[in-house]
């Protein structure tokens, strides 16, 4: 529920796209057990995931860019209102049911590939911060696609959206509704922002997108992300 709204309602990217990876993920632990290996699979179908999510969305994965509401503010009964009366529920089930279809083919498309080059580890920050936090192999494979702002695409923190889903499963009274402020989520996403400098986009906290799976995994073996998985580990 965390991640529903693009991150606690914060707008971020659709919710859709974070199970989607979280599929690619489970897919890529099955076939390929845990390590290296798997996390790479699951960060090159989460890409497809993002290119086949785009091509329905007019090139949009943000949920504030697609349903146009903002769940944010002072009265948040106001915009949730306003997404009911637009049909809002309804519409995002018809493009859930849609894509779930789109996700499917191309997590199969992916895990036909013949060969999937394998990276030293660490290969994704999402599964790094899974297995800081005490995860289990298959968890810490199935975040793995959350890496560079889920598929490497910049947006919202992988590291972040591993480290809510991670701990909405060991407080699952806790998740309901949009309003997290005085929650263990608002508080781990206070933590983020000051560990990335108040920079809510892996893009923008990093300084640019990566390039590649290969490009990821160095920038995490430099020490990249290190203060980040640090903090959100340790709540």
């Amino acid at each position: 529920m965390p991640l529903a709204g693009g991150i606690a309602g914060m707008g971020y990217q659709c919710g859709m796209l974070w199970g989607a990876a979280l599929a690619a993920g489970a897919q890529a632990f099955r076939t390929f057990g845990p390590g290296p290996q798997a996390e790479t699979a699951a960060m090159l179908a989460t890409q497809r995931l993002v290119e086949s999510f785009r091509a329905r969305t007019k090139n949009e994965i943000n949920c504030l860019e697609i349903t146009k509401i903002n769940m944010q503010g002072e009265n948040q009964a106001l915009p949730i209102l306003k997404f009911f009366l637009k049909g809002g529920p309804g519409i995002c089930l018809s493009k859930t049911a849609k894509y779930a279809k789109d996700a499917f083919d191309g997590i199969k498309a992916a895990f036909s590939e013949e060969y999937f080059e394998s990276y030293p580890s660490p290969v994704s920050c999402a599964t790094v911060l899974a297995q800081k936090m005490g995860a289990s192999e298959m968890y810490a494979v199935m975040a793995a696609g959350f890496a560079g702002g889920i598929g490497l695409s910049g947006g919202a923190c992988g590291a972040l959206g591993a480290a809510l889903w991670i701990n909405s499963m060991n407080h699952p009274a806790e998740v309901n509704g949009f309003n997290y402020s005085d929650s263990w989520v608002g508080d781990m996403i206070e933590k983020y922002l000051e560990s990335a400098d108040y920079k809510f986009e892996c893009a923008e906290a990093v300084g640019r997108k990566f390039e590649s799976v290969d490009d990821h995994a160095d920038y995490l073996r430099s020490g990249g992300c290190t203060g980040i998985i640090e903090a959100l580990a340790t709540i």
